[in-house]
């Protein structure tokens, strides 16, 4: 798959692993040209059967990803609709996309990220951010809006009701640390560790079955707000569109014939093993 004609951001992919580096302007602003360009790269990633595993990062070291162009807000409509009329915004639709591509996506974060910026970061699967530089914060209720990329929404399930009320109706900074204990990211690290730990996560991911990263994906997403039957129900669906499509059931079968899960030692070294059986095919 070829990741060419961006105007916001370029892509390098090799060994099933894409980085996307934002290089916008001096803030990488969210406007239409970015949107875009991440809906192009959305329609790519849907298609390409290589590639498990996006990091997105920044090429500025102070921004990830700016708010959403003001540009464009100001154009906005003052006029109340119903509830039938209401149609999913263009930045709705992008983070939407975005976040049911096949593959995990991580966001490294090392700098600002505010507004709809932050929106595209609650999209992706994962967020990892550096101490001392990364702080993000929806301002919104202070101009008289909301967050409107999907923020309130994915908010509320990431941090939980009381968090997410605060972080939208304070409309000020949290830091990494905060993020964290919030659970806006997966982890803060410190600047000389987040390079390592990202790639080793990716890489690590990259050696699964694209098959069963995507079922995975999709069924931890399908299942956040279901009952637990609809939920565990999904969880079957999903399972088997893993085993048609991987060889999870010949793996099972060499470690059944060669009685492995009776063994003390296997059961102490699973994290190596997991990997291990990536060469069974």
């Amino acid at each position: 798959m070829k990741y060419e004609n961006f105007h916001t951001f370029d892509v390098k992919a090799g060994d099933a692993i894409a980085t996307v580096t934002f290089d916008f302007g001096t803030v990488n602003v969210q406007g239409q040209e970015m949107l875009a360009d991440l809906n192009s790269l959305a329609m790519r990633l849907e298609r390409d059967r290589d590639t498990k595993v996006v990091i997105f990062q920044s090429a500025n070291p102070e921004v990830w990803v700016c708010h959403y162009d003001t540009e464009l807000l100001k154009d906005m409509s003052t006029e109340a609709v119903s509830r039938d009329e209401a149609q999913l915004l263009d930045l709705q639709s992008v983070c939407e996309r975005i976040s049911k591509v096949p593959q995990a996506t991580i966001a490294k974060l090392e700098g600002f990220a505010r507004g709809g910026g932050h929106e595209l970061a609650l999209a992706l699967d994962m967020r990892f951010a550096v101490r001392g530089k990364f702080k993000f914060m929806q301002m919104e209720v202070g101009m008289g809006i909301l967050p409107c990329g999907g923020g309130a929404s994915r908010m509320a399930r990431q941090t939980g009701l009381g968090r997410a009320l605060e972080i939208t109706l304070s409309a000020r900074d949290f830091d990494a640390d905060e993020a964290e204990a919030m659970g806006t990211i997966n982890k803060a690290l410190d600047a000389d560790e987040i390079d390592d730990y990202v790639n080793t996560l990716a890489q690590r991911i990259a050696k699964f079955p694209a098959e069963s990263i995507n079922a995975c994906k999709q069924m931890v997403y399908e299942s956040i707000d279901k009952p637990i039957e609809d939920a565990l129900k999904a969880e079957a669906y999903w399972l088997y569109q893993a085993t048609s499509k991987t060889p999870a059931v010949k793996r099972f079968q060499i470690a059944d014939e060669q009685g492995l899960e009776h063994d003390m030692e296997n059961q102490r070294n699973w994290e190596k093993l997991v990997m291990e059986v990536q060469d069974i095919n």
